[in-house]
């Protein structure tokens, strides 16, 4: 499971040289299957595109996407030839799509063709004066004709015509991979740059943690641009050398049946999903979901009736996960043997430090106290050109680099971590 390089554009290059035959991703919509080595084809294709286009190490490519296996050409392409990819949550406002690719100072879109999210790619271009939007196009898609300023290149004939180009830009541990933007709740979406050492380190963790190995399947309905699926399921089977099944959003009863057709062993959402599948009983009446074998829930807390329904139905554990997009970004996790503590956000990640602290004096609390969560993690991301925040939001304690991550929670006696509110609120109420 090692990487030959720390560029992370190339993390499924062990997958490739040791079973490039292997399925890497599956459309659990259209069912087709892309082997490791069409993978690193076509991939080695997007990053020879760029290449021509003159995109250098550090430009932002601003992504347009949905669900779709394209998405993961240019995300990785992109950092291949030493771009950073910059995420864009295709189901905010258009006026906030277009924030976001002018803040980043994007050069390039790659935009799905599908049309209300290629409105968007195409208002925030003319926005950001970018005068270039490379798409992927089904034939049945309208082809966008040129206008004085903004010219469309179909990336399908592209990479059809293309000679891959292997192999990656130098980069080093610490250089930006790629670029989210968190929604607070007011004010504009803040970006932050996760590095292609730090977003390896991640991914090669959660494999160990959690056992994963080249034999398992994930399964993701979960944005892709969202960590849950990209940090939480798609990067790791990458790396391990597993599959992942893409669908095109979530709906109970896709997910049970691709779960029986593609005998999924890993299952990674939210907890509104769990309560859909444990709820779809028409559908679990007709599919078999035994090839289950681990879940894990992040983004908020699974009440204890959940995990009881779904370890009873599924039979198979359920976990917990932590993280946020500063974080690097998974933090905390359930440890898949041994004991799990309903509530809990599971463990640090090895190699995590976390301390609970007073958020009015900094003080580190003991145990069972509740205060400001703080993380020190390989991981750790930064903001994009917002320096007072990122003075006000990390902090140097001794050799290490602290994040504040604004959360209150306590630490039990045995590490488990449990997350109870926001400093906001404690504020808000006080």
């Amino acid at each position: 499971m090692s990487v030959s390089t720390t560029n992370l554009g190339e993390i499924f290059h062990s997958s490739v040289i040791q079973n490039p035959a292997k399925i890497a991703l599956i459309d659990g919509e259209s069912g087709v299957e892309i082997s490791f080595q069409q993978l690193e084809i076509n991939t080695a294709k997007v990053r020879s595109i760029l290449d021509s286009m003159n995109i250098s190490k550090g430009d932002r490519i601003a992504l347009f996407f949905p669900n779709q296996i394209e998405f993961l050409y240019a995300l990785f392409g992109s950092m291949r030839v030493g771009a950073v990819p910059v995420l864009i949550n295709i189901e905010l406002p258009i006026e906030t799509c277009s924030y976001i690719v002018r803040d980043a100072g994007a050069s390039l879109i790659i935009s799905s063709s599908q049309s209300h999210i290629f409105q968007k790619a195409i208002q925030s271009a003319q926005s950001s004066k970018i005068s270039d939007i490379l798409f992927s196009c089904d034939e049945k898609d309208h082809f966008p004709a040129d206008s004085p300023d903004l010219s469309f290149h179909n990336l399908s004939h592209l990479m059809d015509a293309a000679t891959p180009l292997s192999g990656s830009v130098e980069v080093l541990p610490n250089d930006a991979a790629f670029q989210s933007y968190t929604s607070g709740s007011t004010g504009n979406p803040k970006g932050v740059v996760l590095t292609h050492g730090g977003s390896t380190w991640n991914a090669s963790t959660i494999c160990k943690f959690h056992r994963l190995q080249e034999s398992d399947r994930a399964i993701v309905a979960a944005p892709m641009y969202h960590s849950n699926a990209l940090n939480g399921a798609i990067k790791p089977m990458l790396l391990v050398g597993g599959s992942t099944v893409i669908l095109r959003g979530f709906d109970s009863k896709k997910m049970i049946k691709s779960i029986d057709k593609f005998k999924v062993t890993y299952l990674r959402g939210v907890p509104a999903m769990f309560k859909l599948l444990v709820d779809d009983t028409d559908s679990l009446s007709k599919y078999d979901v035994s090839s289950i074998e681990w879940a894990v829930s992040g983004s908020s807390s699974l009440p204890e009736s959940l995990i009881t329904s779904f370890e009873r139905i599924f039979n198979a554990p359920m976990g917990m996960a932590y993280g946020l997009t500063e974080g690097g970004p998974i933090v905390t996790l359930s440890p898949r043997d041994g004991t799990r503590k309903l509530g809990s956000s599971g463990v640090p990640l090895p190699g995590v430090i976390t301390h609970i602290i007073d958020p009015m004096t900094n003080e580190k609390l003991p145990s069972g106290d509740i205060g400001e969560l703080i993380i020190s993690s390989p991981g750790l991301g930064s903001y994009h050109n917002l320096p007072t925040i990122e003075k006000s939001t990390f902090e140097l304690i001794g050799d290490s680099r602290f994040l504040h991550t604004g959360d209150l929670a306590y630490i039990d006696d045995q590490g488990f971590h449990y997350i109870v509110g926001r400093i906001d609120d404690m504020m808000n109420v006080g």
